[in-house]
C-alpha cells in the first residue's frame, strides 16, 4: 500500500511537503524536489524552518487553520500554495501538509498576454479610427475584417462583408485580394468600383505572410471622388490664374496646316529667347493667342502679362497709359501720379497689339524703351529702368507705313527682331475642320447643345469660303450654327448653317444701304451730320460682319479713329 501511495505522490505535478507535530519533514515528493532544488534524502526528518525559510507550516500547526491559494516567494521563483492541518480522530492537530506549484511561467505568460491585449487594443484603435478604408481576407479569399472607414466608403455594413468572398463588394474591376492570393505579390493603383453606389476607388493590397506561409491579404482603398474634386478645383484655380495673367498656351492653338505649324515652331523658338517678337497677320488670325502662348512658355511665365490695344486708346492718353505720369503732369492727373503699363509689366511681358496705330510722337519714346530699357513718366525727368519683354502685333503693312512717313524705320528694325507671320484662314484650309470641332465643343457648353460633328456637305461650304475675318469670323459663324441646332441633334448640317451661302456663292456682301437723311428743324447741322455718320459706320460694320480693320479701310479712316467713333456713338458690335 505504501508503494502505491509513493507512486501516486511522486507522479503528481503538484509539489507536496508534510511535517509532523514537531515540524519535522515527513514527506517531500519529486515535484517538491524539482521546484526547490532539494532532495528527499537530505531533508526528511529535518525541521521545516531549516529547510524552507519562508514556510508557514509551523503557523498552521499552531493554529490548526488552513491557508488556501497563497502566493509565496520561494528562492528565485514564486509558488501558489495551500497549507492544511492534519488532524486525528478527535480533531487534534498531528501534522501539516503544503501543496504548491511553480507559477513563474504562468506569470510570464500572463504578462505576455497583457502586452498582447494592449497591442491588440492599439491596433484595433488604429484600424477603426484611420480614414483609409481597410479590408482583410484570409488565405481562402474570405473577408475577415473591415473597418468603419470601409463601410462608409462602400456603403456596405460589416455584417454584409464578414464571411463573404473577396469579390462580394466589387461592381467593376478584378478583386485585388484574389490577385494577391494568386501571385503572392502586392497590387498597386488598381481602379475599382465598389458597393451598391459603384463608388470609384484606387486600391492597394499586400500579402500577409506568417513564418513564410501566406495567411491572407490586406487591402487599402482610397475614394477618388475627393481627389477628382480637388483636381477640378485645382484646374479652376489655374484657369483663374491664367485669366489674371496669360490665358493660353500652345496647346490651345489648333493647327494642321504646314504654314501654321511653322509659325508655331518659330513662336516656340522665340519663347526661349528674350528677343522682341513681332507678330504679323490679318485681323482675327490669332496674334493675341500667340502672344499669350509665347509668354507662358518663356521664363517670365510666372510674372505679369500686360495686354495693350494701342488702337483702342486715344492718342492723347496713349503715352501716359504706356509710360505713366507724375503728379500734376496735366489737368486731371491723379494725386501721386500713376504707373504705366510698362512698369506694371516689370519682370514680365507686355503685348502691344495694333502697334502700327501708335502716333509718331509716342513711337520715339517706345524706341527709347527698346534701346535703353528705361522709361520716363509724363511730366517726369528721372529715367526708370525696366525689365520687360515686348511682343508686338500688327495687321498693317509696316513697310508701306514707313514709306508714307507714318512709322519710324528705326523702331521697325527694333521691333522686327523675331518676326512671325501667322497665315490667314483662307491659306490654311486644313485647319477649318479641327477648328470647327473645337468650336462646336466650346459652344455646346455655352448654349446647352450636344453637337459632335459637322456634315461633309456643310464642311465643304466652310472650306469653299475665304473667311476675310479669319478665325474670329469662323467662331462667330459656328456659334450661330450651334444656336440653330436642336438639343438632340449631334451634327451641323447645311440646313443649320446661317444663310451666308447661295448657289455656292458667299453672300457676305451686304447690299450697301444709302443713308436716309431726314431733315429735322429741331436739330443742329452738327447733330444731323453725326446721325448720318453713325448710320454709315453701322452699315459698314454690318457689311464687314464686325471686322473693324476692314471697316476702317473701307471708310478710309484709321483704326483708332474708328474705335473712337464706335465708342462715341455707342455702337453695339
Amino acid at each position: 500500500m505504501k508503494k502505491e501511495l509513493d507512486v501516486i505522490l511522486n507522479s503528481t505535478h503538484d509539489a507536496m511537503i508534510a511535517v509532523d507535530i514537531e515540524g519535522k519533514i515527513t514527506l517531500f515528493n519529486r515535484a517538491a524536489e524539482k521546484i526547490t532544488g532539494l532532495f528527499e534524502e537530505g531533508v526528511l526528518g529535518k525541521p521545516i524552518d531549516d529547510v524552507i525559510k519562508s514556510t508557514r507550516l509551523p503557523y498552521v500547526l499552531k493554529t490548526g487553520e488552513p491557508e488556501l491559494n497563497q502566493k509565496q516567494p520561494l528562492g528565485n521563483t514564486f509558488i501558489i500554495t495551500s497549507r492544511l492541518p492534519v488532524k486525528d480522530e478527535v480533531g487534534g492537530v498531528i501534522g501539516a501538509v503544503a501543496v504548491f506549484r511553480d507559477i513563474s511561467e504562468i506569470m510570464d505568460l500572463t504578462d505576455e498576454i497583457y502586452k498582447l491585449k494592449e497591442f491588440h487594443s492599439l491596433l484595433e484603435a488604429i484600424f477603426n479610427s484611420t480614414q483609409d478604408a481597410i479590408t482583410v481576407c484570409d488565405e481562402k479569399g474570405i473577408h475577415v475584417l473591415v473597418n468603419p472607414a470601409y463601410t462608409r466608403l462602400s456603403g456596405l455594413s460589416q455584417n454584409e462583408m464578414i464571411g463573404k468572398p473577396a469579390a462580394a463588394d466589387i461592381v467593376e474591376g478584378e478583386s485585388i485580394h484574389m490577385q494577391v492570393l494568386k501571385t503572392k505579390k502586392p497590387v498597386k493603383n488598381a481602379r475599382l468600383k465598389v458597393g451598391p453606389h459603384g463608388k470609384e476607388v484606387i486600391a492597394y493590397a499586400a500579402p500577409i505572410i506568417v513564418d513564410g506561409n501566406l495567411q491572407g491579404s490586406v487591402g487599402v482603398l482610397h475614394d477618388i471622388t475627393e481627389i477628382k474634386k480637388l483636381n477640378s478645383e485645382l484646374i479652376k484655380a489655374k484657369q483663374i490664374i491664367r485669366k489674371l495673367e496669360a490665358r493660353y498656351t500652345f496647346d490651345d492653338i489648333i493647327a494642321k496646316d504646314e504654314g501654321m505649324l511653322t509659325a508655331i515652331e518659330k513662336a516656340k523658338e522665340a519663347s526661349l529667347t528674350p528677343a522682341t517678337v513681332l507678330l504679323r497677320g490679318e485681323s482675327g488670325t490669332g496674334k493675341e493667342l500667340f502672344a499669350h502662348a509665347i509668354h507662358n512658355m518663356s521664363n517670365r511665365k510666372y510674372s505679369q502679362f500686360v495686354r495693350v490695344n494701342c488702337a483702342a486708346i486715344s492718342e492723347s492718353l496713349l503715352e501716359s497709359e504706356l509710360f505713366g505720369y507724375e503728379e500734376g503732369a496735366f489737368t486731371g492727373a491723379r494725386k501721386g501720379g500713376k504707373i504705366g503699363y510698362f512698369e506694371e509689366a516689370q519682370g514680365g511681358t507686355i503685348f502691344l497689339d495694333e502697334i502700327g496705330e501708335i502716333p509718331i510722337s509716342t513711337q520715339a519714346k517706345l524706341l527709347r524703351v527698346l534701346q535703353e530699357k528705361e522709361i520716363i513718366r509724363v511730366g517726369g525727368t528721372n529715367p526708370i529702368h525696366i525689365d520687360v519683354r515686348v511682343i508686338a502685333a500688327t495687321n498693317l503693312p509696316l513697310e508701306k507705313a514707313i514709306e508714307e512717313g507714318k512709322f519710324r524705320e528705326d523702331l521697325y528694325y527694333r521691333l522686327n527682331v523675331f518676326p512671325i507671320f501667322i497665315p490667314p484662314l483662307r491659306k490654311r484650309k486644313k485647319d477649318i475642320y479641327p477648328l470647327t470641332i473645337h468650336l462646336i465643343k466650346k459652344f455646346n457648353e455655352e448654349y446647352g447643345r450636344n453637337g459632335e460633328d459637322i456634315s461633309s456637305e456643310a464642311l465643304e461650304k466652310l472650306i469653299d469660303y475665304d473667311w476675310p475675318g479669319n478665325v474670329r469670323e469662323l467662331q462667330n459663324y459656328i456659334g450661330r450654327a450651334i444656336i440653330n441646332m436642336k438639343y438632340h441633334e449631334r451634327q451641323i448640317t447645311v440646313d443649320q448653317l446661317p444663310k451666308f451661302f447661295d448657289n455656292d456663292q458667299a453672300l457676305f456682301v451686304v447690299e450697301k444701304e444709302k443713308p436716309k437723311v431726314k431733315i429735322d428743324d429741331s436739330k443742329t447741322l452738327k447733330e444731323m451730320v453725326e446721325e448720318v455718320e453713325k448710320e454709315v459706320i453701322v452699315n459698314a460694320i454690318k457689311k464687314n460682319k464686325g471686322n473693324r480693320t476692314l471697316t476702317a479701310k473701307e471708310l478710309d479712316v484709321s483704326l483708332r479713329n474708328l474705335y473712337y467713333k464706335i465708342e462715341k456713338y455707342n455702337i453695339e458690335m
